[in-house]
């Protein structure tokens, strides 16, 4: 049986750790785990470690550290940016799901067609961190603040750059495993559900990103989000 696994945003990797008052309150009362039982830490950036209950105090839980491994990020390093929705129960859906396939990092974009919504930072992160914890990884995405599209297209150092879109375009191929060009890093682009403007695809065009489809038919916003990382996660590996 999996050894539970629960997050801690410092660690070390010998001697003891004092568990926060929330992780040792489930550990103690909703687990009820008891003395010398053990259990998984990470700290979302590669760190694990196989702990034993030595203290179950309920507010202050202490656990030995029996060993320590660290694991390196995938590669190629995927990067979604998607555009904020109206509806914020489908966007912590799609937080959720990525997190649990791998993605590296997301950011939240401001379009000019982007609906108007509150951006709940502190609740995003514990979705991304319980998808984690529920997926036995090591590795927290990161999750931007929301950012303005034009930024994000003139700024970003990503080795490949994608942008889908659904407007007829020549040039638009689309989106597949055969497709997707080696490289160290990747970020795609996906817009709101009125698409991108005109002038976004331009800009991005201008700034060397790819233009693609996803698929035949016309996803909603954070089903283009699954679709595509499930794209360019499809050749990801750990780093060497």
């Amino acid at each position: 049986m999996a050894l539970p696994f629960f997050y801690i945003e410092e660690i070390n990797t010998t001697g003891s750790i004092v568990l926060s008052e929330e992780t040792s309150k489930h550990i103690v009362q909703v687990l009820r785990m008891q003395q010398n039982e053990e259990l998984h830490l990470t700290n979302g950036k590669g760190y694990l470690l196989r702990c034993k209950i030595i203290d179950g105090n309920r507010k202050k839980c202490v656990a030995e550290i029996l060993a320590s491994t660290y694991t390196k990020p995938l590669t190629p390093a995927v990067c979604i940016g998607i555009s904020l929705i109206k509806n914020n129960t489908r966007f912590e859906w799609f937080l959720e799901k990525v997190t649990e396939m791998g993605v590296s990092t997301i950011i939240p974009l401001l379009c000019e067609r982007t609906e108007k919504q509150n951006f709940k930072q502190e609740r995003m992160n514990n979705i991304l961190v319980s998808a984690m914890l529920q997926s036995q990884q090591v590795w927290l995405p990161v999750l931007h603040p929301p950012q303005k599209i034009n930024s994000i297209i003139t700024t970003n150092q990503f080795d490949s750059r994608y942008i889908a879109h659904c407007e007829a375009e020549s040039n638009k191929v689309q989106l597949s495993q055969q497709g997707v060009t080696p490289a160290k890093s990747k970020l795609i682009l996906i817009g709101p559900e009125g698409d991108f403007t005109k002038d976004e695809i331009r800009l991005a065009l201008q700034y060397q990103f790819i233009p693609v489809a996803l698929g035949n038919t016309r996803l909603r916003t954070e089903t283009a989000g699954i679709y595509a990382a499930t794209i360019l996660l499809s050749n990801s590996l750990p780093t060497q």
